[in-house]
């Protein structure tokens, strides 16, 4: 078959009473407009409904019409024509015909496109009118290019151990004005990799430059005196984030990847303007130590099993509470890899997002465009999904998205900033959340945080004052037998007594009481519940054990135990209907 001539498919429908003229005149003015095919645009401002159009094509040029979604293609046949042809002209081999081949065309009537393909093919052609939107699907269904991928995932492994920033090879590459500049940034990394710094701060100040790195949980200052290379450093680690060096007046946040004595760091850079200059923040997460299995976070065997079992539940919401930098993040990708098997789906809301996980699929929440975490859950919901990660519940609307998909058949996890694990429910409450909506979800509450471990270097025995021994008496947590230490400080640990950390966690599993209390809205009541509850024990509590095993000091526990009373005790209370009064029990 040869195309004698062009139809004219806006005549064609006006002709057999499809559209009208005026119909066909609006049209022919978007076409203009949006560069597109007459029928595509007939179709789109629904004058026109494409099968039908597409019938009347095919009865007037006597083809058939294939539906792609039903047809039985060889892929071999298809790419008979390059893709970028099948593309351009909307057109795919659909068989081979003893007198040429047989192709199918969203447009029949596009007399150039015709020509190209016959050309090409060097045989007759027999035309098929086909979909336009099975069409584009059919494409991307034949035209894979998983040898092509296949070949390039193996070349790109050979080359991905090249792709982080290599210190070494930047100072051998600058110059000699820049030179020193790289040369302290690789300075910088390779002592905080050596000391185990968690961040890096570089601050201005009038006359000094501070670099100061957080060492288990405790910020250590280098007061430097050239205060005039810090825009220098400053404009080196936005070129290597990615960022505007001549944007000094707004905040921006980047990410880069550096290889440190053979260990890879994930670096997430912040800058902020201050008062002499540019503030940068750098959190550095080693990415080649992996994530912790749950074994190793330090919980006592009897807390560990009940949390495990919560995290392997099908549905239901398990928090991680406690303060920045207590952890909350690392148990919870922890738990994540222990329930990671390919039978689950798990999408995570994160901002950001700290660490990859391999079959997990994570989502960096972006409020700037518009991507927060409620959009995310929305979307994630829409994916499948067996188990969803929760960065943060931050507000009322997360919060209840969250905590109807654990009422829905989902494993939910997040984390909230609340001190201890009985006063999360009244954290939610207060955000305005439904509390029998809480009392359907709430599986676990885990709160945790981190101690400073007792050098071992510098370890001895401490011997308590009277106030401490009056603490320990007055609260009940006397501890007999207990083997108080503390640390001189030596070179091992800086000098602070100190030498990595270890977690403190106290677990909350919703007793009949206290899902009673949350139905009814009551917080005092919960708390109250809380504290008979015989399973519950606080985290002062697990704390102190550690301090009288000797693993950390009394100074710590204070310490976490001062965090938590900052936060004021809710107390039932009893009403009184007649009087109309209330009294704290």
């Amino acid at each position: 078959m040869a195309l004698r001539q062009k139809i004219r498919i806006g005549d064609l429908l006006v002709e057999h009473g499809v559209i009208t003229g005026d119909q066909l005149d609006i049209a022919l003015k978007k076409q203009k407009t949006l560069g597109r095919k007459l029928g595509q645009t007939l179709v789109e401002l629904g004058f026109v409904a494409e099968d039908d159009m597409l019938r009347l094509l095919a009865r007037q040029l006597n083809i058939e019409l294939v539906d792609l979604a039903h047809y039985s293609f060889d892929s071999d046949t298809v790419r008979k024509l390059p893709e970028t042809l099948a593309r351009r002209f909307r057109a795919i081999v659909l068989a081979t015909r003893d007198n040429g081949f047989l192709v199918g065309l969203a447009d029949p009537t596009d007399i150039f496109a015709y020509d190209e393909i016959a050309k090409l093919l060097k045989r007759p052609l027999q035309l098929a009118v086909v979909r336009e939107s099975e069409l584009v699907r059919t494409f991307d269904l034949v035209y894979r290019r998983t040898e092509e991928i296949s070949h390039l995932a193996e070349e790109l492994g050979q080359e991905l151990s090249d792709s982080d920033i290599d210190l070494e090879r930047l100072v051998q590459q600058e110059d000699a004005v820049d030179a020193p500049v790289v040369k302290l940034l690789r300075s910088l990394f390779e002592d905080a990799v050596q000391v185990g710094s968690s961040d890096v701060h570089i601050e201005p100040d009038e006359t000094v430059l501070r670099l100061r790195q957080r060492i288990d949980g405790m910020l250590h200052e280098q007061v430097m005196n050239e205060s005039r290379i810090a825009p220098a450093l400053v404009s080196r680690l936005k070129l290597m984030a990615g960022l505007d060096i001549s944007e000094k007046r707004l905040p921006q946040d980047g990410r880069f990847n550096i290889r440190v004595k053979n260990r890879s760091l994930d670096v997430r850079l912040s800058t902020m303007p201050v008062q002499f200059g540019e503030s940068v923040v750098m959190r550095l997460l080693d990415q080649s130590s992996g994530i912790l299995d749950l074994e190793h976070l330090g919980m006592p065997e009897a807390l560990l099993k009940r949390f495990r079992a919560n995290v392997q539940r099908p549905h239901g919401l398990v928090l991680v509470t406690g303060p920045t930098g207590s952890g909350k993040t690392t148990t919870l990708y922890s738990a994540l890899k222990e329930i990671n098997t390919p039978g689950k789906k798990i999408i995570t809301a994160e901002d950001p997002v700290e660490y990859r996980l391999p079959r997990i699929n994570q989502v960096q929440v972006k409020p700037k465009i518009g991507l927060t975490f409620p959009i995310v859950l929305r979307t994630a919901l829409r994916q499948d999904p067996d188990v969803i990660l929760i960065g943060e519940m931050r507000d009322q609307e997360t919060a209840e998205i969250g905590l109807r998909a654990a009422m829905t058949g989902h494993l939910v996890v997040s984390t909230l900033h609340t001190n201890d694990a009985a006063t999360t429910a009244d954290r939610l409450l207060d955000m305005g959340v439904e509390g029998f909506m809480l009392a359907s979800s709430l599986r676990a509450v885990l709160a945790q945080r981190l101690l400073r471990r007792v050098c071992s270097s510098c370890a001895r025995p401490q011997a308590l004052s009277e106030h401490e021994k009056d603490w320990l008496q007055v609260t009940g947590k006397h501890r007999d037998g207990a083997d108080f230490l503390t640390g001189d400080g030596c070179p091992h640990c800086n000098g602070t007594g100190y030498s990595g950390r270890v977690g403190v966690y106290e677990l909350l599993e919703p007793n009949a009481a206290m899902l009673a209390a949350l139905r009814r809205g009551d917080s005092a009541a919960f708390a109250h519940a809380t504290e008979v509850d015989s399973s519950y024990r606080p985290l002062t509590d697990y704390a102190l054990d550690l301090a009288a095993q000797g693993i950390t000091t009394l100074q710590e526990v204070w310490r976490i135990t001062s965090e938590i009373e900052e936060q004021p005790v809710v107390r039932p209370v009893r009403r009184d209907p007649a009087r109309d009064t209330a009294t704290v029990v």
